[in-house]
């Protein structure tokens, strides 16, 4: 049977930023905080994201045992400034659409699992965050994103995808905690520019600018759109200020090629008066599609 240092080496090669293990419990305590503040989240129900579903991993794999957590460092590479003002980073070089980068590494672990008698699943709806605390691989932040604990120089920049499996493996040592530090006045809360963030560890979704421009169907509510600023898609602020990120947003990176080739056609005056040819001509199966999907295709 498959080793646990087996799956670790195949991480790696796949260069996956960091790996952990942990046990197919209920998320309990998730479950709990949702089931709490429906207000907040019952939108997520209404769309059929299965949050609660989530909570249980034996909903998602049948026979579920354990949990194989990878981390993906989005920010090895530097974004144009004029880029990084307008989207999120995360979504600079999002392959959700096209499926030729991490999408492919994912597949390939999986069919190395597989190939060795592991069955797993990547629910869209299981805490990935938590997943990855319990798992050992970093703590949360007050602006409840999850910083690693290895890799990325420990910064925010990272993000988990978690994989159920119906093989057991031993579980790493949890770090379900938050690692700010004492001395910080709540930076990420005060630059929230939608007061979406409220502190230890809270947040509005509803009020969220990566919310709005993912999830939030129509036009941006009128209170809201002044704050959003000129924001496109996406919103770093809440990292941007962080302390715990500052190593890793000030070491010199290379730049990366299919951003900046894309970068003129993504300035905001043209954007401003984009239709859907516009769209499919500069954006369409490109890194680029997912974020502008709801921007400009339906124009």
């Amino acid at each position: 049977m498959l080793t646990k240092k087996e799956i670790i080496t195949e991480a790696k090669r796949l260069k996956f930023a960091d790996i952990g293990f942990t046990g197919a419990e209920p998320f309990a305590s998730q479950k709990e905080y949702l089931m709490g503040r429906q207000e907040e989240y019952g939108w997520a129900e209404a769309i059929g994201l299965g949050l609660l579903s989530g909570t249980e991993p034996q909903n998602i794999l049948t026979g579920a045992k354990s949990i194989i957590v990878v981390l993906e460092s989005y920010f090895e590479e530097s974004f144009p400034l004029q880029m990084e003002r307008h989207f999120g980073r995360c979504y600079l070089d999002d392959d959700r659409v096209t499926k030729d980068k991490l999408a492919l590494k994912i597949k390939a672990l999986r069919k190395f699992l597989r190939e060795n008698g592991v069955d797993s699943k990547v629910p869209f709806n299981l805490p990935h965050r938590l997943s990855a605390a319990r798992a050992g691989l970093g703590t949360f932040g007050k602006n409840c994103l999850f910083y690693a604990r290895r890799v990325a120089a420990e910064s925010s920049f990272v993000f988990p995808i978690a994989l159920v499996v119906n093989h057991e493996f031993a579980a790493d040592e949890p770090s379900v905690s938050y690692g700010c530090p004492d001395w910080c006045r709540n930076a990420c809360v005060a630059a929230c520019p939608t007061r979406a963030l409220k502190g230890d560890g809270k947040i509005d979704p509803r009020r969220c600018i990566s919310f709005l421009t993912y999830y939030g169907g129509g036009l941006t509510p009128l209170e809201l759109r002044e704050p959003m600023g000129m924001y496109v898609y996406g919103c770093d602020r809440c990292q941007n200020v962080c302390p715990r990120n500052t190593p890793w947003m000030t070491m010199v990176k290379p730049l990366n090629p299919r951003v900046a080739a894309k970068a003129a056609d993504f300035e905001i005056s043209s954007m401003l008066h984009m239709d859907k040819q516009y769209f499919l001509e500069k954006s369409g199966r490109t890194c680029f599609t997912c974020p502008l999907m709801t921007f400009g295709a339906g124009k």
